[in-house]
């Protein structure tokens, strides 16, 4: 099992999976003028964006929908939302490669508490079809599911089942330990905890040390992935995400064109899925910036990805272009915020960052804390914001996370111009 997520194929493994996927791919109305399958036609053909999937995506899915052994669709953050039936072999595929990929960060004794949504998106089926293939024991508890989980309930089940992995969008596990702060009760709640598996949104690493510090447990990054790929990389024990060469084959769009992966190589990762059999996806275009190194470690032969966000997506403050995963950095490295909202005017010419003060913080550091944030904006983001202030709560669309919000949008309001 070891081998789907860890080892590193050869050169005969790619042709026979390509060919299948180019073969699958054919019967769709989107890749009907595919030719017969060699490697030189496959880096010759032009990237599939995800624009046009959104615009004709049942002209990619092959598979009648009657057929289909689940149904999801994207959650619609970035446009409108995007149908993606799944067979049985999607997600079987799936679990194993991303079973395999964590067989050392899940423990065979762990107790897995799953915070995250059920509905319409598969990142909750993924993390239970994991647990029942591990045969570890979980629940599933979102606690945005009205009339069935609420926060005093959930801590009901922390009581019962001393959690030690749980899973949850990192805006959750926010949202959770600002209200466990502020009952006196998160030393006892994160007691059992060793593991916070973060997914579902954006995920900086100075967000990560904080909540790990806040529990007493190591925070990861657990996977990178979409609705309509599946899981691209996943966690190693140290905190790296590994990407998952069995399951994909990966390929950067640079300014040399569509290259194969390098050591120190930086572009937008471009993948064909090797396992999609309902929708096959043919050197999809993620958008997705990324910087591609080897040599952790854990041991891994597969490199290590850092995923730096989508560059068309970035903001413009005074000529700076700001990514979130940029400001987010800023905000929980220079900060002891629990969340920010920066507030923008349409012509990019003003900007304020405003930060939701920790329930137990002290008003005395502010004007450091807020000189801390316009040095480290200025060195990371380059840029001094108009304004930092702090607030003693944000509205919580901004950082419930996992459905609850956009990340890529909800953590801007576009105001009118300061006079």
């Amino acid at each position: 099992m070891r081998t789907i997520g860890a080892s590193a194929p050869d050169r005969s493994f790619y042709d026979r999976k390509l060919a299948s996927v180019w073969n699958r791919a054919k019967k769709s109305a989107a890749y009907g003028d595919l030719g017969d399958f060699s490697m030189a036609a496959l880096r010759g053909r032009p990237v599939t964006t995800k624009d046009a999937i959104k615009s004709q995506p049942w002209d990619y899915i092959v598979a009648d929908l009657g057929a289909a052994a689940k149904y999801y669709e994207t959650t619609g953050t970035s446009g409108q939302v995007t149908p993606t039936p799944r067979l049985a072999e999607d997600i079987i595929w799936n679990v194993a490669s991303v079973s395999a990929a964590w067989q050392d960060v899940l423990a065979d004794d762990d107790r897995v508490l799953v915070l995250l949504p059920s509905d319409v998106v598969p990142v909750a089926d993924l993390i239970v079809n994991v647990c029942e293939h591990r045969g570890l024991v979980h629940t599933r508890a979102y606690p945005f599911a009205t009339g069935i989980t609420d926060w005093d309930r959930l801590l009901g089940l922390f009581a019962v089942l001393r959690p030690t992995v749980v899973f949850a969008a990192p805006g959750v596990v926010m949202q959770l330990s600002r209200l466990l702060k502020q009952r006196g009760q998160l030393p006892d709640v994160s007691a059992s905890v060793r593991s916070l598996m973060l997914l579902g949104e954006v995920s900086t690493a100075a967000m990560r040390e904080r909540l790990g510090a806040w529990w007493g447990a190591t925070a990861f990054d657990a996977s990178y992935g979409s609705t309509e790929t599946g899981t691209l990389a996943a966690t190693c024990v140290h905190g790296n995400l590994h990407l998952l060469l069995a399951a994909n084959h990966f390929e950067l769009a640079t300014g040399r064109g569509v290259v194969g992966l390098s050591e120190g190589d930086r572009g937008r990762l471009v993948v064909t899925p090797l396992n999609l059999h309902a929708r096959p996806l043919i050197k999809l275009d993620t958008g997705d910036d990324v910087v591609v190194t080897a040599g952790c470690a854990c041991g891994s032969p597969a490199p290590v990805v850092t995923v730096s966000g989508r560059s068309a997506e970035a903001l413009s403050l005074r000529g700076s272009a700001l990514t979130l995963r940029a400001v987010e950095d800023v905000v929980y490295r220079a900060s002891s915020s629990t969340g920010y909202l920066i507030e923008l005017d349409r012509d990019g010419g003003y900007g304020r960052l405003l930060l939701e003060r920790d329930i137990d913080a002290d008003r005395a550091t502010e004007p450091a804390q807020r000189e801390a944030v316009q040095e480290a904006s200025a060195t990371a983001l380059g840029l001094r914001w108009d304004d930092v202030s702090f607030v003693n709560t944000l509205p919580a669309t901004t950082k419930s996370g996992g459905s609850q919000k956009s990340w890529k949008r909800s953590n801007i309001r576009i105001v009118e111009p300061a006079r």
